[in-house]
């Protein structure tokens, strides 16, 4: 990514922890995870299955089972891992014992234990090119500061090694390349500069400009720490399935560019997300009703 390098000060806030990406009393259970950013992204896969995936690994999920993809926080997250299996986190759990998630809850896990290394961490909310040909597809990844590299590096904790195969992976899930992982930012300006056609970017039978600036809005959001779930909605998101007027484009070019660019600097990215900010409540367009958001 071009642009200018995160300050010190930007570094530090992406390092600390969020209401959503804080293990909680569950932190000392990290300790013992070795450092290095393959050996953690290993340790997700070997604690979560993702919902819409679990066949590939002859799983049948119950409706209890599926509502774990609801849990919001870290700390819930490990909590619920802990109860299906006592075994240190560390141990990769067979496929019946695992956490069920989607895409941010490999990313929000990733990042956080990126964070308790050390790392400078955060979410991202885009599209990925590898799931179908010719789709940009509703995703989430972590991106964390490479620092002899002096470089954002994005990291697909979900793709392990059944995956890579189902989804015949030709680049490192380790160090995606941005035009593999899409940001929503531009995603959106893709579209706006007629480089890609809105009704190729979004997920199942959801896709055009309203899933984009949804995914902007939702980027945003992480950026600034507060990690939502793929299908949460408020304030300045389009409705569902609608045509967008243009006259709410400058909105999302604004935001787009802002996310493009989150650190440059990153001020004006807490400046924009007072626009979208997440509110006490939200809707959540699974359980198709209002959830109150604590600690945001």
């Amino acid at each position: 990514m071009s642009g200018a390098s995160p300050s010190l000060d930007d570094l530090d806030f992406y390092r600390s922890g969020s209401v959503m990406a804080d293990a909680g009393k569950w932190t000392s259970l990290l300790s013992p995870f070795p450092d290095d950013v393959a050996s953690l992204a290993r340790f997700v896969q070997g604690l979560m299955l993702h919902e819409h995936l679990a066949g590939t690994y002859g799983e049948v999920l119950t409706p209890a089972r599926r509502e774990e993809s609801q849990l919001r926080d870290v700390a819930r997250m490990l909590e619920t891992v802990v109860a299906h299996d006592t075994q240190p986190l560390n141990v990769a759990r067979p496929p019946q014992k695992r956490l069920i998630g989607v895409c941010r809850h490999f990313t929000l896990l990733m990042v956080t234990m990126l964070r308790t290394k050390g790392y400078a961490a955060r979410s991202r909310c885009g599209f990925g090119t590898y799931f179908e040909a010719g789709r940009f597809v509703d995703h989430w990844v972590a991106e964390y500061w490479h620092e002899k590299d002096r470089r954002w590096v994005m990291v697909d904790a979900q793709i392990d090694d059944l995956l890579k195969s189902k989804f015949k992976t030709d680049f490192d899930v380790l160090d995606v390349p941005r035009d593999r992982f899409v940001v929503a930012g531009d995603a959106w300006m893709m579209v706006r500069e007629g480089r890609a056609d809105a009704g190729r970017f979004g997920i199942m039978d959801m896709w055009g400009h309203w899933f984009i600036a949804g995914n902007v809005i939702r980027d945003v959001a992480a950026l600034n720490k507060v990690e939502m779930l793929p299908w949460d909605v408020w304030g300045a998101m389009p409705p569902m399935r609608e045509p967008m007027p243009e006259t709410s484009f400058d909105l999302f070019d604004r935001l787009a560019m802002a996310t493009r660019y989150p650190d440059t600097p990153l001020e004006q990215l807490h400046a924009l997300y007072v626009e979208v900010r997440v509110p006490k409540d939200v809707f959540n367009a699974v359980t198709n009703k209002l959830e109150t958001i604590h600690g945001e």
